[in-house]
């Protein structure tokens, strides 16, 4: 589904939601945030909104929505833009050496974290999301917490960007 800014902008919110509302992985309650900032006058801005209702959110609402997204390379069944998004950066055919090491590294980032490790897997290669989560496993939980955060808002310009002309 691709629809223009006007269209984005005439939609009812239950309209809105039903379309945009897994931009945020599970998580509808974001979509019906940013439709309350309607008229967008650029695509941008839809971006700016996902992102600002996210940032304005309580901690344990922005948390169930980290939660709300799969492990990377994991076997949960995935949501379409989740599953194309993988597919995308080689996770859908991983090596038995890869897989191993990506499910070695979703435990321990779990373990540590108490949440999955998010990464906007657009355009990325599966060699750059290894690295960053060798790299990022190493830091403190605020960080990682921001990091999630700061991943997901970018999920959002993606998912909008393939959405919205």
């Amino acid at each position: 589904m691709s629809l223009t800014l006007d269209a984005v902008n005439g939609l009812s919110v239950a309209e809105f939601v039903a379309a945009f509302g897994d931009v945020a992985e599970h998580s509808p309650w974001v979509a019906e945030g940013a439709a309350e900032m309607r008229p967008f006058a650029e695509r941008d801005d839809m971006v700016t909104a996902f992102a600002s209702v996210l940032a304005g959110a309580e901690y344990e609402a922005q948390l169930a929505l980290i939660n709300a997204h799969p492990d990377l390379a994991g076997k949960a069944k995935l949501t379409a833009d989740s599953a194309s998004e993988q597919a995308g950066a080689g996770l859908d055919a991983l090596s038995a050496d890869e897989m191993a090491r990506f499910t070695e590294l979703n435990g321990r980032y779990k373990a540590k974290f108490k949440f999955p490790f998010i990464f906007a897997v657009k355009g990325a290669t599966k060699h750059m999301i290894l690295r960053s989560f060798e790299v990022r496993i190493e830091n403190v939980a605020e960080v990682e917490f921001a990091m999630a955060l700061e991943n997901i808002k970018r999920i959002f310009m993606f998912r909008i960007e393939d959405q919205v002309q």
